[in-house]
């Protein structure tokens, strides 16, 4: 299979403004991955681009990024599945994921994300005494359910960075971040929901969630983001859980 692959490329040392690398790579095989062939290209053809990436296998989230104007994480996008039904040749047109600062190519400055994420408490709290058995806090199975979707998250900001009221304000908190709220907000043993909630309320906080689901539509491990949101936004309106 021909791959014509269009990279969107930007080193702020020395760019004045971001500018196109366009690659064609020959016999690449339907199977290999869209971070295969970033490899192909930076290992065979120009050392200079830069991405990031360490698992490649859809768990650590270090390689979202946009591709073919999707977010996506590019080690579990097969290049088969861009191509056209029995097509030998695949256009794929690669970029940084949006409404982050860029530092080099299809790397961005995480560090507003994780102040988000940091900002909901995304921990446990629970200040009583350890139980008597020394080892854990006993959960139903139906307690458990209620947030045992949202435990899923890898912080790959791909919810974060599709949604456009992160857009059009980057103070936004963001679907990442209400999705690791959510996750300790419901959970049964924690104590820590008024505060989180105190945060949520904030005029950056839950409500400028537009409910668009392009977060859940973006996100690789299927959370449905949008419903998680719309539960957070239920439980501030009748203080219920």
């Amino acid at each position: 299979m021909q791959v014509e692959l269009r990279i969107r490329r930007f080193n702020r040392e020395q760019d004045k403004k971001p500018w196109w690398g366009d690659y064609i790579l020959n016999d690449v095989s339907a199977n290999d991955s869209v971070l295969d062939v970033l490899h192909l290209v930076k290992w065979t053809i120009d050392g200079t681009l830069t991405l990031r990436r360490s698992c490649a296998h859809g768990v650590c989230g270090s390689d979202a990024m946009r591709i073919n104007g999707a977010n996506a994480l590019a080690c579990k996008v097969l290049v088969g599945r861009l191509a056209k039904k029995d097509s030998d040749y695949v256009k794929i047109q690669i970029e940084p994921i949006l409404g982050m600062t860029v530092i080099k190519d299809l790397v961005v400055d995480m560090d507003p994300f994780f102040e988000h994420y940091r900002s909901v408490m995304p921990y446990f709290i629970n200040d009583d005494p350890v139980p008597e058995n020394g080892r854990e806090r006993i959960q139903s199975q139906a307690d458990r359910q209620k947030f045992d979707d949202t435990t899923k998250c890898i912080l790959c900001a791909a919810c974060t960075t599709s949604c456009p009221s992160f857009w059009a304000n980057g103070r936004y908190i963001g679907p990442a971040a209400i999705v690791q709220a959510h996750r300790f907000i419901f959970d049964s043993r924690d104590q820590a929901y008024e505060s989180r909630m105190d945060i949520l309320t904030d005029q950056n906080g839950v409500w400028r969630c537009r409910t668009i689901f392009n977060c859940t539509t973006a996100c690789p491990r299927d959370i449905e983001v949008t419903k998680a949101i719309g539960e957070v936004k239920m439980a501030l309106s009748t203080g219920e859980i």
